[in-house]
């Protein structure tokens, strides 16, 4: 028993200084200094082309954190745009649990594009006024991507895609964006192709407008599905991503009538109340009115 001991003993020390000896001599390795042409990293993240892009219009240092902060959403909104696309794929594919995967990871890309707001939360009246005026027409209600999520939600609305006229490109995206079926479109067609009764499919260039079939259905997916089920987990998303959505909306609200108060908005909207009116619109509306049934 003794000699086995020291057998099996030898054994483990031996794969022990195997497996020591490849991280012992990593450790005098010295990192790659010299690069023929540049560095992979920049290579791979145009990190240095991202940091040429903050071309303020004005001295004035918070005009700096503003459109930093700015950019950085919309890295998100395309982040966004583009996991919803293909959560929209799967879904018309019926592969639901992998749509739910993806909507859950969009759900984590709003916690932070939330926080971005926080970078902007000691901006005054005061320090916005110093380079507001020079931002001319320029507002983020001309966002193109955002314009994207709001279609992708179901909020259409074809004037809307007026101001990119004169972006061709732009514009032929975001005309497409509103003629195709929204992301909620194609949770519904999914509950239709698994017998839940659903109205048929409107023109999609028009704004979703709540259905009481729809609510039944979801009424339904709560009773007959429980935790853990695919359609209940798909629900609960879906609310988690309204949730965070309707979050951006308080928190650009909020942003706004910290910097700026009741003032129009610089792109000719009216600012806070076009901000206000927007929070009252629901994404999703028969997951929170189904609710008060349940």
């Amino acid at each position: 028993m003794t000699s086995r001991r020291r057998a099996g003993g030898a054994r483990v020390r031996s794969l022990a200084g195997r497996l020591r000896a490849p991280a012992q001599a990593a450790e005098h390795v010295a990192p790659t200094l010299e690069f023929a042409d540049g560095t992979p990293y920049d290579h791979y993240v145009a990190a240095q082309a991202l940091h040429g892009l903050q071309r303020t219009v004005t001295d004035v240092p918070e005009e700096r954190a503003f459109l930093v902060t700015t950019q950085v959403m919309e890295l998100y909104f395309g982040l966004i745009r583009s996991e919803w696309w293909l959560a929209q794929r799967l879904l018309d594919d019926d592969e639901v649990v992998g749509a739910t995967a993806v909507l859950a990871r969009s759900v984590r890309y709003f916690e932070a594009l939330n926080a971005s707001w926080a970078a902007l939360s000691w901006l005054t009246p005061a320090q916005f006024n110093a380079f507001r005026d020079a931002l001319g027409e320029a507002s983020g209600f001309q966002s193109a991507m955002y314009r994207h999520l709001e279609f992708l939600l179901g909020n259409k609305s074809e004037p809307l895609t007026r101001p990119h006229r004169r972006s061709p490109a732009v514009y032929k995206e975001l005309v497409d964006a509103l003629r195709r079926p929204s992301l909620y479109d194609s949770v519904l067609a999914l509950l239709a192709r698994r017998g839940f009764e659903i109205p048929p499919p409107g023109d999609p260039a028009l704004e979703y407008v709540p259905n009481p079939l729809v609510e039944d259905a979801w009424v339904r997916v709560y009773a007959e599905h429980g935790p853990g089920e695919e359609l209940w987990s798909l629900a609960e998303t879906l609310t988690d991503l309204s949730e965070r959505f309707s979050d951006w909306r308080y928190r650009h609200l909020m942003a706004v009538r910290r910097s700026m108060g009741a003032k129009p908005g610089s792109g000719g909207s009216s600012g806070l109340t076009w901000l206000e009116r927007s929070l009252r619109r629901d994404v999703f509306p028969e997951l929170w009115s189904a609710r008060t049934r349940m």
